[in-house]
C-alpha cells in the first residue's frame, strides 16, 4: 500500500469505495478502488465486467477511468444516474461515457458535458476536458468555434473549461500539434479571456499560453506586448507574467 493511501484512514477509505462521499484530495482520487466502486454505484454491471476492471487495476487512472465508462455503456447504466452520483469519480465516469457515445455530433456531447464542466468538483471538471479533449482536437476549427461562446459565460467553470480544453500540451494528454504550430488558431478562445478577472480563469489563460511558448516563444511575447500595450489590466498583466515563465 502506497505512504498516499496508507494515511487515508480505513472509515474514510470504506465511504469512497462505497461511493458515499467525494474525495476531498487527489491522494483520495487516486486511492478509491473501481472494482467496489463499480460494483456500489452499477450493482448490474455483472461479474464478468469488474473483473475486467479487476485486471487493469496497475493501469494509469486514466485508463482505468477510460475503462469504467465503456463497461458503463456496455451494461446500459443510466447515465443521469451517474452525473448525479454523490462520488465524484462517478461523475467522471459519466464524463468519459458522455464522450465515448456512439453517433453522438460534436455539438451534442459539449451541451451533455456542461454541467459536468461546472461541476462543483475540481476532479470531476478536469475529467470533463480531459474525456472531450481528443473530440475536440479531432475538429478543431469546429472545436473553437463551438467553444467561443462559452468565454462569455457567467460561469468561470465555464470559461476555464472553454481555455483549458484546448491547451497545445495539456497535463496528462497528448499534445495538440497544430496548436503548438499554430497557436494564433486558439485566439478566438484567449482574447476574450485576456482580461478575465477570475484566477481560475487567468491561470488556464497564462498556461495555454506558456503552453504555446515552448514551440512558438516569439508568437507569445508578441502577443503579451500587444495586450499590455493596449491595457494595463491586472488580470492582463498577471496572465503575460505567468505565461512567459518558461521563456528564457
Amino acid at each position: 500500500m502506497s505512504r498516499g493511501v496508507a494515511d487515508i484512514a480505513p472509515a474514510r477509505l470504506a465511504l469512497l469505495n462505497a461511493g458515499n462521499v467525494a474525495s476531498a484530495t487527489l491522494t483520495e482520487g487516486l486511492a478509491i478502488d473501481f472494482v467496489r466502486l463499480l460494483a456500489a454505484a452499477a450493482p448490474g454491471i455483472g461479474a464478468a465486467r469488474l473483473e475486467r476492471m479487476r485486471a487493469q487495476a496497475a493501469a494509469g487512472i486514466t485508463k482505468r477511468m477510460a475503462l469504467a465508462a465503456q463497461l458503463l455503456l456496455e451494461a446500459n447504466i443510466d447515465l443521469a444516474s451517474l452525473q448525479a452520483h454523490a462520488s465524484d469519480t462517478v461523475r467522471g465516469w459519466a464524463c468519459f461515457a458522455i464522450a465515448f457515445q456512439a453517433g453522438s455530433t460534436l455539438p451534442q456531447r459539449l451541451a451533455a458535458m456542461r454541467p459536468l464542466a461546472d461541476d462543483g468538483h475540481f476532479g470531476v471538471r478536469e475529467w470533463a476536458w480531459l474525456a472531450l479533449r481528443p473530440h475536440l482536437a479531432a475538429r478543431l476549427d469546429e472545436a473553437i468555434a463551438l467553444l467561443a461562446p462559452w468565454t462569455a459565460d457567467p460561469s468561470e467553470r465555464l470559461r476555464r473549461f472553454a481555455c483549458e480544453a484546448l491547451r497545445p500540451r495539456g497535463v496528462w494528454c497528448a499534445h495538440i500539434d497544430q496548436l503548438k504550430e499554430q497557436p494564433q488558431l486558439g485566439l478566438p478562445l484567449l482574447l476574450p479571456l485576456r482580461a478575465d478577472p477570475a484566477v481560475y480563469v487567468q491561470d488556464a489563460v497564462a498556461n495555454w499560453l506558456n503552453d504555446a511558448a515552448k514551440s512558438q516563444p516569439d508568437w507569445v511575447r508578441g502577443l503579451c506586448a500587444q495586450w499590455q500595450q493596449d491595457s494595463d489590466n491586472a488580470a492582463t498583466l498577471r496572465i503575460c507574467k505567468r505565461a512567459q515563465r518558461s521563456i528564457s
